[in-house]
């Protein structure tokens, strides 16, 4: 009698065991995932989540929140706390601080010091020269201006020297204009006063000439061609070179400045490393009880260097670059001032003999020009104690001048008695060839006003002389010991670098 099946009487009938076990609850078959069963009152009771995605069971982490990429977000803060949570992470992040600082530190010092040796090449080799070549191309203009009134009173008996020293005054001006022009650039407020005076400097020399053809031959007209000419170098050529003197001037007290500026940037960036340095070295004696870092010790040493080679290098070259100044180039433009004033007065002086008494102009105008010389106070005062160019270039002069500016000083005081009688002659006596032969000969060498001109004018071009020796022998130099700085500080600031490295380095090794 056959038992029914699944009753587990006695007898019935056991199935057969499957060949695998059944699937655990949540998975499927080949063990895909499959999702849970979700508890009622849960999203996702009633069916599958949306795109098949999971849903997490009771007490799971929440998902990560994603970018948009799909990767988790981990913004640079995150990883530099994660990098500097250990002890090596924290020394390495010193060592890239410390390498950074150094060669900052090193690239800087070398770039300031770099700049500034540029201004001082400026001021050697180019701001000085043009200023140098611009009141020499003054004075050539007012002593050609000069000598060509000497040589028209001389008329036929002008000496051979009195015409060489016009035509060297007009061609040394001309050879300084086309060098300066040369030198300038395009855009230079120079190039203006530069092209005035390469234009105009042609017509003044055929004034003169066609002036000293007709004086030759008596004809009245040479005159009013003299005075002509004399009046385009007074209101064309010299106020040109004037403003290309002050254009000039103003370059060099831009490139001195610049040179000896003071590198702010590289001892405040010294002052963070050495800070930085000692912090580091600091806290690992904290932490490790060892004293000293041979490493940070090394790097510390070679940034010290650096700031001390900064710091004499930018006092030694300042002083010599101030001295240059004080002793050579700054007492050389009061003294061009005055060289021009002398030859001016002298022009005047000459000027007024031509006129033959027809205008009271260039007597009025040397007495102008002879108050801005020494002012007022007669011979009896001492010049250093007068107010005007030729004390100013006195009072300012270096010993290696004051010698041959006190010779010019006194010659001037005897040019001035000489003007005195001539114009004596010339005014009270009606005498214009006495008063004539008082201020120009050709025979007398001694004891006429151009004489006592001349030896002022010798005397002023040597203490020009001793000036310009001055300032060559101070600031010549000055580009390269900057230069050599720039370089010590930027292999220091290497040497600091790897020395910092090496030093965290041996500590790092030890937690290995």
């Amino acid at each position: 009698m056959a038992t029914p099946v699944g009753n587990g009487a006695p007898g019935a009938a056991v199935p057969a065991r499957p060949s695998t076990p059944p699937a655990a609850p949540g998975t499927a078959a080949f063990g895909a995932p499959t999702a849970a069963p979700a508890a009622p009152g849960t999203p996702g009771a009633q069916g599958a989540p949306p795109h098949g995605l999971p849903v997490p069971g009771p007490g799971a982490a929440p998902p990560a929140k994603r970018s948009r990429a799909g990767a988790p977000e981990r913004g640079v803060r995150a990883r530099l706390a994660q990098a500097t949570r250990t002890p090596p992470g924290r020394m390495r992040m010193a060592g890239v601080v410390l390498a950074v600082l150094t060669v900052a530190f090193g690239g800087l010092t070398a770039w300031q010091l770099e700049t500034r040796a540029q201004a001082a090449d400026r001021v050697v080799s180019y701001s000085q020269p043009l200023s140098r070549d611009a009141a020499e191309i003054h004075r050539s203009l007012a002593d050609a201006a000069t000598t060509a009134a000497s040589g028209f009173l001389l008329a036929g008996a002008e000496p051979k020297d009195v015409r060489a020293r016009y035509e060297q005054d007009l061609a040394q001006a001309a050879k300084l204009i086309s060098q300066a022009a040369a030198r300038t650039t395009s855009t230079s407020p120079a190039q203006d006063s530069l092209s005035r005076l390469n234009q105009q400097l042609p017509v003044y020399a055929g004034l003169v000439e066609s002036a000293r053809a007709d004086n030759r031959q008596g004809i009245p007209l040479g005159g009013a061609y003299l005075r002509y000419a004399s009046e385009q170098m007074q209101t064309v050529l010299l106020p040109a070179a004037a403003e290309l003197n002050t254009i000039e001037n103003h370059e060099l007290v831009v490139d001195y400045a610049a040179a000896q500026s003071t590198p702010w940037g590289a001892y405040v960036l010294a002052v963070l490393t050495l800070a930085a340095l000692g912090w580091v070295q600091l806290t690992l004696f904290r932490r490790t009880n060892r004293v000293f870092n041979i490493g940070l010790l090394g790097a510390t040493a070679a940034v010290l260097a650096g700031t001390l080679w900064l710091a004499v290098a930018g006092l030694t070259t300042g002083a010599a670059l101030k001295k240059s100044d004080l002793e050579g180039a700054f007492p050389l433009q009061a003294l061009n001032t005055a060289r021009v004033d002398v030859l001016t007065a002298r022009l005047a002086e000459n000027l007024n003999l031509v006129a033959r008494g027809s205008t009271a102009t260039y007597a009025n105008q040397y007495a102008d020009v002879t108050k801005r010389l020494a002012g007022t106070a007669g011979k009896d005062t001492p010049m250093r104690d007068r107010a005007g160019t030729l004390s100013n270039a006195l009072i300012l002069a270096p010993a290696a001048a004051s010698q041959p500016l006190a010779t010019a000083a006194d010659q001037y005081d005897v040019w001035q008695d000489r003007y005195l009688n001539a114009k004596k002659a010339e005014v009270d006596n009606a005498d214009y060839q006495g008063a004539l032969n008082a201020t120009v000969s050709a025979t007398d060498s001694t004891s006429t006003a151009d004489a006592a001109f001349n030896a002022t004018d010798r005397a002023l071009a040597q203490a020009a002389d001793a000036e310009q020796a001055r300032f060559t022998a101070a600031a010549d130099g000055t580009a390269g010991d900057l230069r050599l700085a720039a370089g010590a500080a930027a292999v220091l600031g290497l040497v600091a670098a790897a020395a910092a490295l090496r030093g965290l380095g041996r500590r790092l090794a030890e937690y290995r």
